[in-house]
């Protein structure tokens, strides 16, 4: 089995098989110390297989966990799940429900390789609303949106400019969201299928909340409510979804990739904040 890591992977086969326990949980450590987050395969290899069977369950295995290979809708008598979300969403009248509605949604595969169903985090009465991709590792395990090292940076940004999740005042609080409420495998894109069958739900989210203007973080939320992708080119620029003003952003894991991103941030943030001066 091989570990991915941040500069490449390791593979267990190439190491003693005489080890013993002590020794193989001490290696197994030392790779989560550099960086392993999980087994690239969904399955192990059966090297006694023929190679067209074993290609057969990995795909399968990838279906399973809404992987590339998932289709919006495998079975062709099922429900369209678009027009069901629709429905389901249109019928929540409220944040608590439209939360219950998501997590009793069955339609989406990602479903059912996730922890958690990660609606949302902060004050639903926030003027801001901010909305991301989807779930990483650390969101999936804790059921809260944006808490590993970008949800970090997330926190760092908007204190900048006045704002926190954990305040409970309304000019001071931001209320945080993703397009996709599960993890997807390996943290893969957002599959198109995918974004289009949660956008119902989005929407009646936005609806709910009724923020004063909206943050969109990196391209899959610029894709999803403003039908664009190309977030270096739409960063900075006004858009409106719904009647509400919308910033589109560069993601934070995408600054803390490319640090030289920060200061096109930092002047998004002013242009927020003298957004909502205006708004007073």
């Amino acid at each position: 089995m091989a570990f991915q890591l941040a500069g490449g992977a390791f593979s267990l086969e190439h190491m003693e098989s005489s080890l013993d326990f002590h020794e193989m949980r001490a290696a197994l450590q030392w790779q989560i110390d550099l960086g392993a987050t999980e087994a690239i395969q969904d399955l192990p290899v059966n090297r006694y297989e023929s190679a067209e069977k074993t290609a057969k369950s990995a795909t399968d295995a990838s279906r399973a966990r809404g992987g590339p290979q998932a289709t919006l809708n495998a079975n062709p008598d099922s429900p369209d799940p678009v027009a069901v979300a629709k429905t389901t969403a249109a019928g929540a009248n409220s944040l608590a429900e439209l939360h219950a509605a998501l997590q009793n949604f069955e339609h989406c595969e990602l479903k059912r390789g996730a922890r958690n169903c990660v609606f949302a985090d902060g004050s639903p009465a926030a003027r801001v609303m901010i909305i991301g991709e989807a779930p990483g590792r650390d969101e999936d395990i804790q059921g809260l949106p944006f808490v590993g090292r970008a949800g970090q940076l997330l926190d760092k940004m908007f204190a900048a400019i006045g704002l926190d999740r954990k305040s409970e005042q309304t000019k001071t609080a931001l209320y945080i969201t993703n397009i996709l409420p599960w993890r997807p495998p390996q943290n893969r894109d957002p599959l198109p299928a995918e974004i289009a069958m949660m956008h119902p739900f989005v929407l009646r989210h936005m609806a709910l909340a009724k923020p004063d203007l909206i943050v969109a973080m990196g391209n899959t939320p610029c894709q999803a409510l403003l039908g664009k992708k190309g977030i270096t080119r739409l960063r900075g620029n006004w858009s409106e979804v719904q009647g509400i003003p919308a910033m589109p952003m560069f993601h934070p894991a995408h600054l803390l990739r490319n640090p030289e991103r920060k200061r096109e941030a930092w002047a998004d943030l002013l242009d927020i904040r003298a957004r909502l001066d205006t708004m007073t």
